[in-house]
């Protein structure tokens, strides 16, 4: 089985380098991601396509292939094929009408074919006699060229007949690490994981900032959204995630500064410390996930004045988007679900705040300010990458039992994301399995028996430690890991 793979449209209509370059960047991710599944996997390029080839004896790994595909920047669509060699328009026919008889029964059709190379006859050719055999040879409702319910796609190239058994759209944009790098603020809600995936999607490798308002557990779970989001869309490239404890700063928000004037001041205050950040991490912009009109602070005059506090680039992927827009796409990437179950951390709320903020007011209010309290959270920031998050702190080293092998009363936790337990099962002969996502561990965890043994597992490993270590920080000593080998 194999991969048909097209450039998205702005990959095409670059000059010639350019684009030689970003196909270049394309099939380096494919083969690091696609070689993670079996060295086997074979990535080959072309001037208008990719194709990927996956041996007979792999094809139980096409669930995995497709995640991939759907996943990376850079491809406009993908397309199971079923590659054969010919010669004639009877070969053609021979090789296309097992991928689709039984699909066209009561069903109408258009046959599409896409020609390279020199043949001995066309592409409007191929249509008609591919057409005519399936008209005869199957239980079609009939041929329609404008709505079809099936398009049967051809592609031949050469001698090689590429029989399309299934398209799918892919991200477009394009492929990651094409682009600069830009530092995300993420709190783990609805719009800042859009927003970071948006940036993603456009091929900018995105690290990842958080103002931590709500301790660890709140931490603990904006992680869980930054990991999902980087195994997910941006796994070919290493990526910083920051932790910078603003609470102090909150309390010297609270006490110093006019009620209607907090939360312009707070963002001014975030942006502030992300610039920095950024700077010293030689970064080209920063990304909220801030939306026009959403709340008080995001009103054009606000976001002006929060604007003028750094010179550094901010983007705002959302800034015209509707809040159900927001949501639907959080849906489709997979991040709703542990979204909606993240506290919101305001830090402060104002009673009328304003929509109308004015730079010498705010000055006025920021002069009160202790700045040093800032430059405090800043020197206590954590900064970690991504695929080691917390490996390396707390309770990892030392009192957490990570397992390769179970004991026989030992029950295993399955806290990976639905849609990735559903592809690969988990299957422990002799053990319980039982499934909690990992968004829903926090609060659920504390229902367990205290007597019994759980062990979590996520496949990689560094999900199952992170949740792992503050559970045992909340006092849970029957929590360990299942690492098997």
């Amino acid at each position: 089985m194999n991969y048909l793979i097209k450039y998205s449209p702005e990959m095409i209509i670059k000059s010639r380098p350019v684009r030689k370059s970003l196909a270049k960047q394309l099939r380096r991710n494919l083969g690091k991601q696609l070689g993670r599944l079996s060295q086997d996997i074979d990535v080959q390029g072309g001037w208008d396509h990719i194709e990927v080839i996956l041996p007979a004896n792999h094809e139980y790994l096409q669930p995995q292939v497709e995640q991939v595909l759907a996943s990376t920047q850079g491809i406009c669509f993908f397309g199971r094929v079923r590659v054969h060699k010919v010669e004639s328009l009877e070969e053609i026919f021979k090789h296309t009408l097992p991928a689709f008889q039984n699909r066209l029964a009561g069903k109408t059709f258009a046959v599409r074919c896409r020609r390279i190379g020199t043949h001995a006859f066309n592409s409007m050719e191929v249509e008609k006699f591919v057409g005519s055999g399936l008209i005869q040879q199957t239980e079609a409702a009939g041929v329609n060229l404008s709505q079809p319910d099936i398009t049967v796609k051809l592609e031949i190239r050469n001698d090689a007949l590429y029989v399309v058994e299934e398209n799918r759209p892919g991200l477009s944009g394009f492929p990651l690490g094409t682009q600069d790098g830009v530092l995300s603020l993420v709190s783990g809600g609805f719009d800042s994981s859009v927003s970071t995936y948006l940036t993603m999607r456009r091929g900018l490798i995105t690290h990842f900032c958080f103002f931590n308002l709500g301790g660890k557990a709140h931490e603990v779970a904006v992680k869980e959204v930054a990991l999902y989001l980087w195994m997910r869309f941006g796994s070919t490239h290493p990526v910083k995630f920051i932790t910078v404890p603003f609470e102090g700063v909150v309390a010297e928000i609270l006490e110093k500064v006019d009620n209607s004037q907090m939360g312009v001041v707070l963002k001014r205050m975030m942006l502030r410390a992300a610039s920095r950040v950024a700077q010293k991490l030689n970064l080209e912009a920063v990304v909220t996930g801030e939306s026009i009109a959403q709340v008080s602070s995001q009103t054009l005059a606000n976001l002006s004045v929060i604007d003028k506090v750094t010179d550094v680039l901010t983007l705002r992927p959302l800034a015209i988007m509707e809040k159900q827009d927001i949501v639907d796409i959080a849906r489709k990437i997979g991040t709703e679900e542990f979204s909606a179950v993240i506290p919101e951390y305001c830090g402060v709320i104002s009673v009328k705040p304003t929509t109308r903020a004015r730079m010498h007011k705010i000055e006025k209010q920021e002069s009160r300010i202790d700045f040093s309290i800032l430059d405090k959270a800043l020197a206590n920031s954590v900064r970690e990458s991504i695929h080691k998050l917390d490996l390396d702190r707390g309770s990892y080293n030392g009192d957490i039992r990570i397992a390769a092998q179970l004991k026989p009363d030992d029950i295993v936790l399955d806290i990976r994301h639905p849609d990735e337990e559903e592809q690969h099962p988990l299957i422990v002969p002799g053990n319980t399995v039982e499934k909690l996502p990992f968004y829903k561990l926090n609060s659920r965890f504390p229902e367990k028996p205290g007597e019994a043994a759980y062990l979590l597992y996520c496949g990689k490993g560094i999900m199952s430690k992170l949740h792992a270590s503050y559970l045992r920080d909340e006092g849970f000593k029957n929590v360990g890991v299942y690492l098997p080998q």
